[in-house]
């Protein structure tokens, strides 16, 4: 009779690209019965996390070729490249992908993503694998790379990502999602938009995208206006649902629903009633990031976006806990700036305001 396993798998790296590592761990119901995990040199993030697949899958080959197998991994895009539901347009991503095809017959494995901190022990073991390598001495060695491939001729992909401008909600700072009532922008969030507009025809932009929401089709359409450009509308750049906390202030949220707003600002996993949690938004948000570089390779690409959207971004270029959004506020029309280099995939934070653009100008 063949055997069923589980595999939970990561990979990191430390620079995206920089020295970089897989773990994985094989279970067979309630029993561990292999830990994998080895470092694979300079590579980014995304591969890292597929080696790691790759491991795991053959392991379990030798093991039942048979074996049907539950994969669960916190990479939103390895599980929705390998599960057929999203394009892979990269051809080291295509490779990595028919790899792991290859590895095991793919009609006997099942794809599924799980939140980050359920994926653990997996990241523990990728973590291990670098600390044997690159260990806090070695860390010029990782800074020298990212200095020569910065300073090379290659030309970056350049993403500007704006928020929208003030809507009637903003100064009170009360709860404006991609689920709730929809507020258009202000007479101030209007002059806001015109003056990052300007800002932005500087820029010299080849693409522009933005969330279909009201107030950032009116801050898209400002600076469609000044740069003569089409807008590409796309759901994945939708703000985080806050669901019944819609519209409320942090004051009412706290008094209707204390035990909630407790558990919120304690874990990136929690959702408000009826909301999305920071986990749903950083998978939803992270592949379409991605794609932008591979679609769009060398262009100047402005994308419109919202608060919670854009923190999060910030936090994944950094590598950081998605914790530290906590710590990271977005002004209304500020710009966030990230260069992304090469088919490796390496991602600079060149500029993240404070401000909005109508208070720079």
């Amino acid at each position: 009779m063949a055997r069923s396993f589980i595999v939970t798998a990561d990979g990191g790296s430390r620079g995206n690209p920089g020295p970089a590592g897989y773990g994985a761990v094989v279970s067979e119901g309630n029993h561990i019965l292999l830990e994998l995990f080895e470092t694979i040199g300079i590579a980014s993030n995304n591969v890292a996390e597929y080696r790691g697949l790759i491991a795991a899958l053959e392991a379990i080959n030798e093991l039942d070729p048979g074996a049907t197998v539950d994969v669960r991994m916190d990479s939103k895009l390895v599980v929705e490249q390998m599960s057929g539901r999203w394009q892979i347009k990269h051809p080291d991503m295509r490779e990595l992908a028919k790899r792991a095809r290859d590895a095991h017959p793919a009609s006997l494995v099942t794809y599924r993503w799980i939140p980050r901190d359920e994926n653990s022990h997996a990241d523990r073991l990728a973590n291990k694998a670098l600390d044997g390598d690159v260990s806090t001495p070695s860390t010029p060695l990782q800074k020298n790379f990212l200095t020569e491939r910065v300073v090379s001729s290659e030309k970056p992909t350049t993403i500007h990502l704006i928020r929208h401008g003030e809507t009637i909600l903003t100064p009170s700072r009360r709860f404006s999602g991609g689920d709730g009532s929809d507020p258009e922008l202000s007479p101030t969030g209007l002059k806001q938009a015109q003056a990052v507009a300007k800002e932005i025809a500087a820029r010299k932009p080849d693409i522009l995208i933005a969330s279909p929401l009201a107030r950032t089709r009116q801050t898209a359409e400002a600076i469609a206006n000044e740069v003569g450009l089409d807008i590409h509308f796309d759901d994945a750049w939708i703000e985080c649902g806050f669901g019944e906390w819609d519209g409320l202030t942090v004051a009412e949220v706290q008094a209707k629903y204390p035990n909630e707003w407790s558990a919120w600002v304690s874990s990136p996993s929690y959702a408000p009633p009826g909301g999305e949690s920071y986990n749903e938004v950083a998978a939803r948000i992270e592949p379409a990031f991605t794609d932008l570089a591979l679609t769009y390779p060398g262009k100047t690409i402005v994308v419109v976006a919202h608060n919670m959207v854009i923190k999060t971004i910030a936090s994944q270029v950094m590598q950081a806990n998605i914790e530290s959004i906590y710590h990271i506020d977005i002004a209304p029309c500020s710009i966030t700036s990230i260069n992304v280099y090469g088919s490796d995939g390496l991602q600079i934070l060149t500029g993240l305001s404070a401000r909005s653009a109508a208070q720079i100008i």
